[in-house]
């Protein structure tokens, strides 16, 4: 459980007619307007007891607000000496070509060995620190099994101003993955929420229920029972891709959470039974980040950065056209 302390805010008429962010600055001391904005975003200042994530709301006056000042904790992360694929780096962040099998950052069952440890060591600490340190410089994910391309933030107002190109949906990230069958060229959507009965799994409906997602699907290449394909995505939810995959019964090769039941239907030809056994023995999901692009927050250049394949596709695209 995190520790925090209760600060407690009347607005007066001073105070008024403002920005919230403003507002608090101007009335917590020793709090930049960066920090403030942070705990906004992050839902730890609450108006009348409900909690408000808007930094541009505009204060009344005898408004009450309540913001929760968590206590830093040092060092909650150790270093670890991780070798790092860093495709570009600078004062303010860093791009980083995550291989498969590594997990973003500490969490209960995985407490090392993760980017965020190998960041810390590669930095020297040097990482954003928002969300009570809890992920040091990472504003983005990609699954464990999924490889491909990063930005890290090393300062928190970095951190904030790319925060708000994913949210305004201004990065181009773009994905390769092997999937089953083979899907046409389309526009995937659909609004993606928990899974009422397994709440390590999301779900994808068309009822409006959760947050709104997009992919625009591409078919690059078809090895008969498998096709390599370009996902653009439009926005960035959890397990988009694997959900809007297995929604078209195309699921994801490898993927042993969503499209399971899908996947037997393409082993029952003998002729390619072969090839179905070497993309059922794929030992994590064939998803690859290869593009991502943004502007720079503090140059505000257009940055755009392009990964090949990694080994392990590589090989299995090469198996899957031998066989």
């Amino acid at each position: 459980m995190n520790d925090f302390y209760n600060l407690k805010l009347i607005i007066n008429k001073e105070l008024s007619a403002q920005r919230l962010d403003k507002a608090l600055t101007k009335s917590l001391d020793n709090y930049s307007r960066t920090h403030i904005k942070t705990l906004i975003i992050s839902g730890n200042v609450l108006k009348d007891g409900k909690k408000i994530e808007d930094p541009s709301y505009i204060t009344k006056e005898n408004e009450n607000f309540s913001v929760n000042i968590f206590i830093k904790q040092k060092d909650k992360h150790q270093p670890e000496n991780i070798d790092l694929k860093i495709i570009y780096e600078d004062e303010d962040l860093i791009v980083v070509n995550k291989p498969p099998n590594l997990v973003m950052h500490p969490a209960p069952g995985n407490e090392n060995g993760t980017l965020v440890n190998a960041l810390l060591h590669y930095t020297k600490n040097n990482l954003s620190n928002l969300d009570n340190n809890s992920r040091p410089g990472i504003v983005h994910r990609l699954d464990k099994d999924t490889s491909g391309l990063l930005v890290v933030a090393k300062n928190n107002a970095v951190h904030l101003k790319l925060a708000e190109q994913f949210k305004d949906h201004s990065i181009t990230r773009k994905y390769k993955a092997i999937v089953w069958g083979t899907p046409n060229n389309q526009k995937i959507e659909g609004y993606i929420e928990r899974n009422k009965k397994n709440r390590k799994k999301m779900s994808l409906n068309k009822k409006g229920l959760g947050k709104y997602s997009k992919t625009d699907l591409k078919l690059e290449k078809q090895f008969g029972i498998a096709s390599l394909v370009n996902c653009i995505l439009y926005t960035g939810r959890t397990h988009q891709i694997r959900l809007h995959l297995t929604s078209i019964n195309s699921p994801l090769v490898g993927d042993k959470i969503y499209g399971r039941s899908k996947i037997n239907q393409f082993g029952k030809n003998k002729e390619t039974f072969n090839k179905f056994m070497i993309l059922k023995n794929f030992d994590r999901q064939a998803l690859h980040a290869y593009h991502l692009g943004f502007e720079h927050p503090v140059s505000k250049k257009r940055m755009n950065f392009d990964v090949e394949l990694p080994p392990d596709i590589k090989n299995l695209l090469n198996l899957i056209v031998k066989y």
